[in-house]
């Protein structure tokens, strides 16, 4: 006899609370295979594919591309069992169950089934633990703040009365008050004429317009909230690659056979970053207005460029691997990645990020520091240079590594001593130096 199942937003990280349905992988009719591909999600932190929970026909999508629905919400219906034919079949009775609305349809309600929300005392934000979703309303919440909202509020001179809360339950978020005051300070005053900045582009004969996926706009809004938030600074050294060159020469045969995929630089820099944020720990730290929050654990976060978006995965307690270990989780994050099978929890917490935009041959970078940490260190390409050595020109693997950091985290005399350390632990590498 034919079932339906209906299919649910999943949580895709421990704070991710909604994600935007980018697209639809099947249509209604088709057939669905547990565990494979069903849909893909956007969410703040990822883009990730959502697989089918159940093996039978898409009966019915209930949230379209585009639409924003919360974890917890129906989005389609997936008919199962042997000799599916309906579309409705048993659907009406999971929906009564499921969506707080409808509770009025069911006759003498069982004291389990969650009363609808004008029966909690005027609290009409606080849904209850089996209901769907709940509808974005503040109600008797719209008062209860964080420390860290209240806080903001007060540094930015913001009526928390007049920002719109995105988080779970339409709460206000320490965010929503950063944008809410950048906001404010943009818009001119209503007597001034507009500024002149440059007018949106009018798309010409031939322009194509390619809307941002959430994520690009995501990107955007870290990027720029970056950019007005911290003072940059830069500084770099030309590092001698040679003894990191010998050594990878040496285990990229054996390493390649033994683990399956190849050695690169980036270990190597990961390790050198690692050890500089031992010997400095101020480096590894978040700036908090009033206090430097120095973190204990080592998470680096590793860029990896796919064609539409950048993504920065985590390796946790970095500090505790080697050199073959660093290789291994980069691996696997960058796969991951590319198959869109990361978790919004990969993304998230950390402490400080490694680039390496040098893989595509840049000599010079000056990355953008992610909210939150100190700093970020760019490899850039490794090149053969001339050298002077002991009155004599050579020919050496060199190599610049770029350090943006955090003016009001360090000085420009810590960071040259950060930098200096990755540079000193890179050039000790030798033949001899093992990767295990």
């Amino acid at each position: 006899m034919a079932k339906t199942t209906r299919v649910t937003m999943p949580q895709l990280g421990e704070s991710v609370h909604e994600g935007t349905i980018s697209k639809w992988l099947v249509k209604p009719g088709d057939k669905v295979t547990e565990f494979e591909p069903m849909l893909e999600v956007d969410t703040d932190k990822v883009n990730a594919e959502v697989p089918a929970p159940v093996t039978g026909i898409l009966r019915e999508i209930l949230a379209k591309e585009g639409e924003t629905v919360q974890a917890g919400t129906e989005i389609a219906v997936v008919e199962t069992g042997d000799g599916a034919v309906s579309a409705t079949t048993e659907a009406p009775a999971p929906a009564a169950a499921t969506e707080a609305p409808k509770v009025q349809e069911r006759p003498s309600p069982p004291a389990a089934a969650p009363p609808p929300p004008r029966e909690r005392g005027g609290e009409a934000t606080a849904p209850p633990a089996a209901a769907a979703p709940p509808p974005r309303e503040r109600g008797g919440e719209e008062h209860r703040y964080s420390p860290g909202v209240l806080m903001a509020a007060d540094e930015l001179k913001v009526d928390l009365s007049r920002v719109t809360g995105t988080g779970l339950g339409g709460r206000v978020t320490k965010k929503d008050v950063q944008e809410f005051a950048a906001k404010g300070k943009a818009a001119p005053p209503p007597s001034a004429p507009a500024p002149a900045l440059a007018p949106k582009a009018v798309p010409g004969e031939g322009d194509q317009a390619v809307q941002l996926t959430r994520v690009r706009r995501l990107i955007a809004e870290n990027m720029t909230r970056a950019k007005q938030t911290i003072p940059h600074a830069w500084q770099t050294q030309e590092v001698d690659m040679s003894g990191v060159v010998a050594n990878r020469n040496a285990n990229k045969a054996q390493f390649q056979q033994q683990e399956g995929f190849s050695l690169t630089y980036l270990p190597y820099v990961m390790a050198a970053a690692i050890h500089g944020l031992r010997e400095h720990p101020e480096v590894n730290s978040t700036f908090n207005e009033t206090e430097l929050l120095v973190h204990r654990d080592i998470n680096l976060g590793i860029s990896v460029g796919l064609e539409d978006t950048l993504l920065v995965p985590v390796v946790r307690k970095a500090d505790g691997l080697s050199l073959a270990g660093l290789a291994r989780a980069v691996n696997d994050l960058a796969t991951r990645a590319r198959n869109k099978q990361l978790k919004a929890d990969d993304l998230a917490g950390a402490t400080f990020t490694v680039n390496n935009s040098g893989t595509f041959g840049t000599l010079f970078s000056y990355s953008v520091i992610n909210p939150g940490q100190a700093g970020i260190l760019t490899m850039e390409a490794i090149v053969e240079r001339p050298v002077a050595l002991k009155g004599m020109i050579g020919i050496k693997p060199m190599m610049y590594l770029c350090f943006s950091f955090d003016h009001r985290v360090l000085d420009g005399l810590q960071a040259a001593r950060y930098l200096t350390s990755c540079r000193k632990w890179l050039e000790s590498v030798t033949v001899e130096t093992s990767i295990y």
